[in-house]
């Protein structure tokens, strides 16, 4: 039975072509194990050997695969036509941009199943017929994971009634705070999680490493995830003489035993649609320095679950970082905080329930 007391189950179809979209594959996986657990009918469409295909191995459900090279590739509809029409899905349920530029194609009216788009980047969409026709008359609901999601989309002409929010979750049983009770330490460990790309704002945390090495505070800065900005990144940090103190580490597996290697957490995206790095340190009991942008904003009150700082601004970000390694109390209060917002609003649990819910919603919806 679902959240609300709803006991149908459900016929679903989820579509995700994307080979890596960083990181959102743990909601989908999140979301296919507690439908399935609740009895649900899960039917995936997802790249062949892709990140999502891999992880959803094992899982009682059936996965196809579906190769969609960029928003104009049609090659798969006419097979995804004939699916949805012999399967009579309930729900269909689009988990990319990729996948949402498929509905147009996709069968609507009479005996059509209802189809959800979910929404987690934060960049504007353009304010024309396309963006109004792929929301307002292609998908039957938005679900957008913070609300500075949902004003961008408003700003663009999608019907707010269409739009639910839904935030996402992160399992916190695998993020354990530990308490750190090893006193002052010589040289502190700040990190982030992020693909190397430009709007992770990597270069303002490098600038920031550098000024506070130029404070006489010792450090290391440990950088988890790849991108196409490493090369980039790494010769900047051999030009800001930070060869001893920047790591580059690559794809990390084991992320609770690499939040428990830091001591401060830090997130200097230029956009964001939620951050669930950052809510997955938050859970591990980290203080976190995060940009006050996107859903950043929602998740983390500054001065009491994190600090929150403007972005492109590394003398805002080095001055943070140091506030908290010159008062280790307080940072670790605002661990403990964020620790426990994090287990009260944001868990993987409340993410899926809230998608179960809004399916049976729409369904009702329509009769």
């Amino acid at each position: 039975m679902g959240a609300s007391g709803h006991n149908r189950l459900l016929k679903i179809l989820h579509i995700d072509p994307e080979r890596d979209w960083g990181g959102g594959e743990a909601q989908v996986l999140g979301l296919l194990n507690y439908l399935a657990a609740k009895g649900h009918r899960n039917d995936l469409l997802a790249y062949p050997d892709g990140k999502l295909w891999t992880r959803c191995q094992g899982l009682d459900i059936k996965i196809l695969p579906l190769v969609a090279r960029n928003d104009v590739d049609l090659r798969s509809v006419w097979r995804l036509r004939r699916l949805i029409r012999r399967e009579n899905y309930d729900i269909v349920h689009l988990h990319t941009k990729r996948a949402h530029a498929l509905s147009a194609w996709l069968p609507h009216g009479l005996g059509a199943p209802r189809y959800v788009v979910t929404r987690r980047m934060d960049y504007p969409e353009k304010h024309n017929y396309r963006t109004r026709y792929l929301y307002n008359r292609c998908v039957d609901g938005v679900v957008a994971i913070s609300r500075p999601i949902i004003d961008l989309l408003v700003d663009a002409g999608v019907d707010a009634g269409k739009i639910r929010l839904i935030r996402s979750g992160i399992d916190v049983a695998r993020f354990i705070p530990v308490a750190d009770n090893a006193g002052p330490k010589q040289v502190l460990a700040i990190g982030t999680v992020a693909v190397l790309q430009e709007r992770k704002g990597h270069r303002f945390l490098l600038e920031a490493v550098a000024e506070l090495k130029d404070r006489g505070v010792k450090l290391v800065c440990r950088l988890a995830g790849t991108g196409a900005e490493r090369g980039e990144l790494e010769e900047m940090a051999a030009r800001l003489g930070l060869a001893e103190e920047i790591s580059f580490l690559g794809f990390v597996a084991d992320m609770p035993a690499f939040l428990a290697g830091l001591d401060i957490f830090v997130l200097p995206s230029l956009n964001e649609g939620l951050g669930v790095a950052a809510l997955e340190a938050m859970a591990a009991g980290k203080a976190v320095v995060a940009s006050r942008v996107g859903g950043l904003t929602e998740m983390i009150t500054d001065g009491l679950t994190g600090l929150l700082v403007p972005p492109r601004d590394s003398k805002a970000l080095s001055d943070a970082i140091a506030t908290l390694i010159a008062d280790p109390s307080r940072a670790r209060a605002l661990g403990r905080s964020a620790a426990a917002h994090v287990r009260r609003h944001f868990t993987l649990e409340q993410m899926a329930a809230g998608n179960e819910d809004y399916y049976h919603e729409l369904l009702e919806d329509r009769g």
